[in-house]
């Protein structure tokens, strides 16, 4: 059949001249006769936390002591995976973390943190949970370098105590009002103080001041709740400041983290480190929690939190390179980046795939923020690539189209085609119009809804070519929007 359909085209091309493999236009070159190839090297790192180390290398620390590192946020190296003694990162684990593994009834670590204090050191906060309950540790380690070796310093939270004993605020222990100690995320505020921020199903997202230089907790207790209550799957915390908008950006991850549950990364923001938060659409996140006598409501939890991303697949159109694509499912548990000597803002999650089972993989995106002042994500992962100065006339032509809508769901979002027309118009799968300002400032009016965003000449890497991106935000609904251009460029100039 495919050769059938190669003399087909072949004699399209013989007759027509200058018509391609799917017809004529301006988006007609959906290949490249010599394919960009980049290479990736991959790795499983679950609930990937990244920190600058002292020799300019970025590491991803993540549940079950996995660690990686990259020079270039696109090539990683695996430092290491699994819980077991003569580790590099905490050697004598079993021994070092003995009270930690003994309360939480497990032998493994869920998902740390780790940040560079001032006092010189990296401190690992990390976690452990029993699993099917709330009994959970959460403590800190402290090493002179980036990659261990860690030593422990204790723990400095539990959850999931019986009646027998008294929970971190003196009272008995609730799991559907108090925390799940775990997913610490630890971050400075604008004035240099310390904040903590964790929490995972259960009672909520909490936040606690902590000491600026040991980073120990200032006071004694659960800290003060976020969001979340009555064990919404809701979990993940990380709070991203930026300067430019003067806002804490605080993300989560709904639904459950399998390649069936539905995980999808969500936003609000506050001017205050420890909230109140509200999403894009004016709601305080405090009232985010399920009803009464309730567990997983996710018919509740979704009507909160600006949604980013989702389950997604850009699909492939005849004439493209790599026609066998897998779509990704439940990214999240994502941690932020801003890159000083660029002025560039990343995201880092982990995914999983179609039709692979619980295999996972970390995937780095670039974030900007629209005018509105929230973030939106590239539909593609990070190759290198800086924004341009781009024209209208780039910008039109057809594009693969995704709306992430507001679910939590398995579902997964397939790409349809639209095609920004160069008088403004939008036509095809979804229609509306469409203008350009600025560099690479884009406004989509789609039915009755706007979306902000911008425009990014990215790496298609199922495409093995660059093409013309757009990512969008709806501020009204809290749903993202993503273009893939169908025309292909051989580099980003």
């Amino acid at each position: 059949m495919k050769e059938k359909r190669k003399r087909v085209l072949f004699f399209i091309l013989g007759i027509g001249g200058i018509c391609s493999l799917t017809g004529c236009g301006e988006n007609s070159k959906l290949s490249l006769a010599n394919p960009v190839e980049i290479t990736f090297n991959e790795v499983s790192v679950h609930d990937p936390a990244i920190v600058k180390g002292e020799d300019g290398k970025y590491d991803i620390f993540g549940s079950h002591l996995a660690v990686a590192e990259t020079k270039n946020l696109i090539n990683w190296v695996q430092v290491n995976a699994g819980v077991k003694n003569n580790n590099p990162v905490i050697p004598n684990v079993f021994t070092e973390m003995k009270e930690a593994f003994e309360w939480a009834q497990t032998s493994t670590f869920w998902a740390p943190d780790v940040i560079r204090l001032q006092d010189g050191k990296y401190h690992m906060y990390y976690c452990n949970c029993q699993g099917s309950k709330p009994l959970s540790a959460l403590g800190m380690a402290v090493s002179d370098k980036v990659a261990g070796p860690y030593k422990n310093v204790g723990i400095l939270l539990k959850s999931g105590m019986d009646s027998k004993e008294p929970d971190e605020d003196g009272n008995l222990y609730q799991p559907a009002i108090d925390p799940n100690t775990v997913d610490p995320n630890v971050f400075y505020d604008k004035d240099g103080r310390l904040w903590m921020v964790y929490g995972s199903y259960s009672g909520g997202i909490f936040s606690k001041e902590m000491e600026a230089v040991t980073g120990l907790p200032l006071e004694s207790g659960y800290g003060k709740k976020l969001l979340g209550g009555n064990h919404l799957r809701i979990e993940a915390p990380y709070i991203l400041y930026n300067k430019d908008t003067d806002y804490y950006y605080l993300f989560l991850s709904f639904g459950g983290l399998d390649s069936d549950g539905g995980y999808n990364i969500r936003v609000s923001r506050s001017k205050n480190p420890d909230g109140p938060y509200k999403d894009s659409m004016g709601q305080d996140m405090v009232d985010c929690k399920g009803p009464d006598n309730t567990t997983f409501s996710d018919i509740t939890a979704m009507k909160y939190g600006t949604k980013l991303m989702g389950n997604y697949k850009f699909l492939w159109k005849e004439g493209e390179e790599g026609e066998e694509r897998k779509g990704y499912l439940s990214p999240g548990h994502n941690s932020c980046l801003y890159q000083e000597e660029t002025g560039k803002y990343f995201i880092i999650y982990h995914t999983r795939f179609e039709n692979s089972g619980e295999q996972h993989q970390v995937r780095v995106h670039q974030m900007f923020y629209n005018k509105d002042g929230w973030p939106v994500i590239t539909p593609y992962r990070y190759t290198g690539e800086t924004i341009g100065a781009y024209t209208e006339k780039s910008v039109a032509g057809e594009y693969k189209f995704i709306n992430h809508g507001r679910s939590i769901s398995e579902e997964m979002q397939e790409s349809v085609l639209i095609n920004l027309k160069s008088n403004g118009k939008i036509t095809g799968e979804a229609t509306g119009t469409w203008e350009f300002s600025g560099d690479n400032t884009i406004t989509l009016q789609i039915e009755d809804k706007t979306y902000e965003g911008v425009v990014c000449m990215q790496y298609d890497d199922d495409g093995k070519k660059y093409v013309m991106t757009f990512t969008a935000l709806c501020q009204e609904t809290g749903e993202a929007v993503w273009g893939s251009g169908l025309k292909a460029f051989g580099s980003l100039k």
